[in-house]
């Protein structure tokens, strides 16, 4: 094939970066470069050393698709004589504890959410899995079956083998030092002496990666440490089992309660543990070996064992394998993996420098999967697989800074293996962002979570008497334990003022923007799925959609002024979105040129909602703030109570009110000049809790949550935010018609039968009378208690056959829940409360 394609540079040749070549080659991209500083057969990297673990369960969705196509492909590749990449030996996770056997229940649901094989058995099914086990210790298992070992190494060379047979030109021994850029975008590799032209350049360097991005400028946020792996003796029971030197036939063994795992290695057992303190390392200070002195014991990706580290797990160890008390750890090594802040991987192109993609912190398990969608991105513009979770930009600035990558990072090695509730925040750092009204939100008693490096309120101590005026109705039942943490009842008083008076929510986190220019009409324009070329004072709910119509943001766009606009968005994956169009309109067109710049740190908001809302922007203001004066979805500017600010007549708890911006140094007068007013009308602050389910009751979607790249906008319940008035083109618009028309699911109002029954997130869905009971039809996104309603909600992913009526069941922590197919939204259907 001639070499027409666009010239690609791949930096690394582990798993990652040779899955890469291939994947690109199957896409017809074969004009491709990778480069490796170590051998070829021994790049001495992470994929070098790893002990190739390959387990599915994982809340994300996309990360278990990406366990499976790591799956299926090593087990497609084999060697001349026939041996696969993949040893499908199953995987088993073991509870010590009470607690742990209920995290496996919802593990397994995360499975079966995801349509991946997996059971809790009890303890006499682990030990004939395992019988090296100490059956009495054990509680039960999660077994999933279709888990293994990859033979990662093995695998890499034949993927290597594969893409240089269809003309990827691999370079080993040859170290990148530094990168080109022409023009805001990447134009060459130098390695020494060499250049390299490249029009695209992907990252796959594995720990050295942020070495790579410091090159273009783009912050790579990982942290390499040391993870401790070891080797006993030869077990007399292995001796002669398997026929392989590391080969297994017992499942993985992973014993989270103490932080280890366990495979099984020829006639020995190997041992992996996250126990120790961890062990960060300088990339600086790593020692260095010629490619003709790495081996498969010394690489610069295998640090000295300390044993003093590894003496309790070990003892731990004799103890749940007791014939291992007959053999001695033999070797053993500190192998360098990455961690970054929230322990997912990084991937995506870089905002600062086009043409710069990465597709770090990887592991054995996601690795091909990853690889497939990084070569999609880069040759089709997206990924089949939603990427949002582990996209590159999706951190703030703050969080990519050396000491929050360390400590954040650390932690996550810390906590690998803990039960980790879905709401539970980090404990340090904290207090790095926090909004003009925190003196005020303290003052009432606040209970803070963190979120992006943001203090959120969830609910108010001050709000605790209100319990006894609130009425019955509106209280919701007990909870059970695993639900009832990071909760509280006041969520139900706040929920209740509301709804029947006024309160003020701190909407300060919520990401912003402001797009500006000649061109920004016409940018905004042609990116979403609404007019933009509008008169100033409109606000429009819209979606950002990818060229295959698949959902990548939901935004809230208002137009300030003829060429101002400002857009509310989900997070700096957006910021980096509509920055890179900005950046290739203004080149374009000089005529039309935008500038973007972020104004969510000096600027605040106030969400003051409620059919009393009007009652106190009354006493504060003079302008016209009704109906008329103030439409639904448009804004204009005002003051309040002497505070310059810009309302927008919108909310997302379903209630009469605005979002009312003004900049940071003026926030806590703003704050002090509503609540004054609303004194008089019993006003109170709300927390997050309370906001979650008034939105769910509103049938409001979260992007992320409730719908991503694989959604289109018709299933996802947002077909109203394409206007069928647009007769323009945008991004996304060919495909609508035939994406909604092959949909076979929709995003789906429940309500759970049992007042008392709660779910969180990401539990399988079954259809009653399916007749595939032991399959899941679906899985859950978000739910709440909808104290309005007096009823738990969860919104799930189910086939598009259901109605209204239908009946469903809900797994959570192993018991089925039963739940209603309910038409929404649940309250205010006619949007009374909302438009007047």
């Amino acid at each position: 094939m001639p070499k027409t394609s666009p010239r690609v540079v791949i930096i690394g040749a582990g798993i990652v970066g040779a899955n890469l070549a291939d994947e690109l080659t199957q896409l017809g991209w074969t004009n491709t470069i990778v480069v490796e500083q170590g051998p070829l057969n021994i790049p001495g990297g992470s994929t070098s050393h790893a002990p190739g673990l390959v387990f599915s369960s994982n809340a994300s969705k996309s990360m278990t698709e990406f366990a499976q196509y790591t799956i299926d492909k090593l087990t497609s590749l084999k060697d001349a004589d026939g041996r696969r990449s993949f040893l499908p030996v199953g995987g088993l996770e073991i509870a010590t504890t009470e607690d742990r056997l209920q995290d496996l229940h919802r593990r397994a649901g995360w499975n079966r959410s995801y349509g991946v094989e997996a059971d809790v058995i009890d303890a006499d099914e682990c030990a004939k899995l395992f019988p090296m086990l100490n059956r009495d210790m054990v509680f039960g298992g999660l077994l999933t079956p279709g888990d293994g070992l990859a033979l990662a190494a093995k695998g890499t060379q034949l993927v290597i083998e594969r893409a240089r047979a269809a003309g990827v030109e691999f370079r080993d021994r040859t170290t990148v030092t530094d990168i080109e850029t022409t023009g805001g975008r990447v134009s060459a590799v130098i390695a020494g002496e060499d250049r390299i032209p490249a029009d695209i350049v992907v990252s796959c360097a594995g720990f050295w990666g942020p070495k790579i991005g410091e090159m273009v400028g783009t912050p790579i946020p990982l942290l390499p440490l040391g993870h401790q792996f070891a080797w006993t003796s030869e077990v007399p029971s292995l001796i002669g089992k398997n026929e392989l030197p590391a080969g297994a036939q017992a499942p993985i063994l992973r014993y989270q309660d103490k932080d280890l795992y366990y495979r099984e290695w020829g006639e020995r057992i190997g041992i992996g543990s996250y126990a120790h303190r961890p062990m960060p390392v300088d990339l600086d200070t790593l020692p260095t070996y010629s490619p003709d002195e790495i081996t498969n014991e010394r690489m610069p990706s295998s640090l000295d064992f300390t044993p003093d580290d590894f003496a309790p797990e070990w003892e731990a160890t004799k103890t749940l394998l007791p014939e291992l008390a007959q053999t001695q750890i033999q070797r053993g090594f500190n192998g360098i993996f990455s961690f970054t802040p929230d322990g997912g991987s990084l991937v995506g192109q870089s905002r600062q420098v086009d043409g710069f993609f990465v597709a770090e912190a990887v592991w054995v398990t996601h690795g091909a999967g990853i690889a497939k969608a990084v070569a999609e991105l880069i040759a089709e513009g997206r990924s089949k697989t939603d990427l949002s979770g582990i996209d590159l930009n999706r951190f703030e600035d703050v969080q990519t800074t050396v000491d929050y990558v360390s400590e954040t990072s650390q932690q996550n090695f810390v906590e690998i293996y803990d039960i980790i509730h879905p709401l539970q925040p980090r404990v340090s750092p904290r207090d790095l962002r926090s909004s003009p009204f925190r003196r005020q939100q303290e003052e009432l008693g606040a209970f803070f979570l963190e979120t992006a490096g943001w203090e959120r309120p969830h609910w108010f101590d001050a709000n605790a008497a209100l319990l006894e005026e609130m009425p019955a109705e509106w209280a919701a039942p007990e909870r059970d334990a695993w639900a009832d943490q990071f909760h509280s009842p006041i969520a139900a008083a706040e929920a209740w003022k509301t709804r029947t008076s006024v309160a003020m929510f701190d909407m300060t986190q919520l990401k912003r923007f402001e797009v500006a220019g000649p061109g920004a009409g016409q940018l905004l324009h042609g990116m979403t799925t609404s007019s933009m070329l509008r008169k100033p004072g409109a606000v429009s709910y819209t979606l950002l959609l990818d060229e295959a119509g698949g959902i990548t943001s939901d935004i809230t766009v208002a137009i300030l002024d003829e060429e101002t606009y400002q857009v509310g968005a989900n997070s700096n994956i957006d910021l980096a979105a509509i920055s890179r169009a900005a950046k290739h309109q203004s080149a374009a067109d000089p005529s039309k040129w935008v500038t973007v710049r972020e104004t969510t740190p000096g600027t605040c908001c106030i969400g003051l909602w409620g059919p009393r809302a009007r009652d106190v922007i009354a006493k504060v203001t003079d302008e016209d703030f009704s109906d008329a004066g103030l439409k639904y979805f448009r804004t204009k500017p005002a003051v309040l109570g002497g505070v310059p600010v810009t309302a927008m007549r919108l909310s997302y708890v379903g209630e009469l009110g605005w979002e009312i911006y003004t900049s940071a140094d003026l926030g806590s007068r703003l704050w002090d000049v509503l609540w004054e007013a609303g004194e008089e009308f019993g006003v109170i602050a709300g927390g997050r809790e309370a906001f979650n389910s008034m939105r769910l009751e509103k049938g409001f979607r979260s992007f992320g949550t409730d719908m991503t790249s694989e959604h289109e906008p018709v299933q996802a319940g947002l077909g109203f935010a394409v206007k069928a008035s647009k007769t323009d083109d945008f991004i996304g618009k060919a495909a609508l018609a035939e994406r909604a028309a092959a949909a076979t699911t929709k995003l789906t109002c429940l309500t759970l039968d049992v007042p008392s029954d709660v779910v969180l997130g990401k539990e399988p869905v079954y259809v009653v009378g399916a007749g595939r009971s032991s399959v899941a039809d679906g899985y859950v996104t978000s739910a709440a208690y909808g104290y309005t309603i007096g009823k738990s909600i969860a919104y799930a992913w189910l086939p598009n056959t259901l109605g209204v009526g239908d009946a469903v069941e809900i797994e959570y922590l192993g018991r089925r829940l039963p739940a209603t197919v309910t038409a929404e939204p649940l309250f205010d259907p006619e949007m009374t409360r909302l438009k007047g």
